[in-house]
């Protein structure tokens, strides 16, 4: 792999690991809550498609549709039953309550599905690709994974700063209690924001699936990329989100070039160096007073 093309294919990896970080991102910034349960939700999600695939008959997208859809259901009636009374008994409940979903979701899933790794394939899309030239290659999933990961931050950037339901979602982030003063229910946005991002990480979840097999203890990883993500790009930026993905991945592909145990191990020092160097991150989110 050349030096170009480990760039380019980085970029590509960033667009999944951007998936990740935005509904931790957004989870974060509207509600307080760093949720260590995330990366289980994405592999709940990427089980849920290899189980509904052959058990539906229905083409693959349709049944991705479907598995956003319940996590999206999901996501608010998690925030509604767990998140929601954590929140109200102290800081530190929720981060432990995230905890004890990461443990549960892990070990139901060992218990129903083994150890053993899943993929989907959804036919030549998965391992076609177009050759540019001789030493740089475009493979279809990785092209759509970036635009996917693309459409949905702009989408929920748009729909944050020019909808009225998202303004209302960024007066409660601010000042739920103001807010609430003029008659808006925060529990009820608090659901929402946690529907998006559950339905964020669902795509996350199945693009990984996609990409590369799956086990039941693959969370944790990808929580930590997600995590190391919003801390490049700024708290409270989706773009620098993405761009703290994209970071993240070329860190892993360059990396590789080296040695593949250095291609683990470069993106978590890139981490180390941005907050050596800018702790704020590349675009952290302008508060005016």
């Amino acid at each position: 792999m050349t030096l170009l093309n480990a760039v380019i294919q980085g970029v590509f990896l960033g667009g999944l690991l951007a998936l990740f970080a935005a509904g931790l991102s957004l989870l974060f910034g509207v509600m307080g809550v760093l949720n260590l349960a995330h990366g289980d939700i994405a592999i709940v999600a990427g089980y849920l498609a290899v189980a509904l695939v052959p058990a539906l008959h229905l083409p693959a997208l349709w049944v991705f549709l479907i598995v956003v859809g319940v996590l999206m259901v999901c996501g608010y009636l998690v925030q509604r039953l767990i998140f929601q009374p954590s929140l109200e008994s102290g800081h530190l409940t929720p981060l432990l309550v995230t905890l004890g979903m990461s443990v549960v979701i892990e070990n139901l899933l060992l218990e129903i599905f083994t150890a053993n790794g899943h993929s989907i394939s959804i036919g030549t899309f998965t391992a076609g690709s177009v050759q540019v030239n001789p030493q740089i290659s475009l493979s279809y999933l990785s092209v759509a994974i970036l635009g996917t990961a693309v459409l949905a931050l702009g989408a929920i950037q748009m729909g944050l700063s020019r909808t009225k339901l998202g303004r209302i979602v960024r007066a409660v982030a601010d000042d739920r209690d103001a807010a609430q003063l003029v008659g808006v229910n925060y529990r009820h946005i608090f659901g929402l924001a946690a529907a998006v991002a559950f339905g964020t990480v669902a795509l996350a979840g199945l693009s990984l699936t996609m990409y590369t097999s799956i086990s039941p203890t693959s969370g944790p990883t990808y929580l930590i990329y997600g995590f190391e993500a919003v801390v490049i790009g700024g708290l409270g930026s989706l773009w620098g989100t993405l761009a703290g993905g994209v970071v993240l991945g070329i860190a892993v592909t360059v990396g590789v070039l080296i040695s593949s145990n250095f291609g683990a191990l470069a993106p978590h020092l890139v981490f180390l160096a941005v907050l050596a160097i800018r702790p704020q991150g590349f675009f952290p989110r302008r508060v005016t007073t």
